[in-house]
């Protein structure tokens, strides 16, 4: 997901957006869904959480190095 979508959701959900990384505005949006706050921690390669919106970008994130 581009970074202009990630602040629209994120701006949806008042999140202050001031100085935050991508991950971190991710994982702030997780938190603010009632979700685990885990962007980018898969290990291996493996996540349990399906049907998660940052899946695909998650598991890439997690395998670079």
């Amino acid at each position: 997901m581009k970074i202009e979508e990630i602040r629209s959701l994120a701006k949806a959900r008042g999140i202050i957006q001031d100085k935050l990384y991508k991950n971190d505005l991710i994982k702030s949006i997780q938190r603010s869904e009632g979700n685990f706050d885990c962007f980018a921690s898969a290990k291996n390669g493996e996540c349990d959480q399906l049907d998660c919106l940052w899946r695909v970008d998650c598991l890439k994130a997690a395998c670079k190095p």
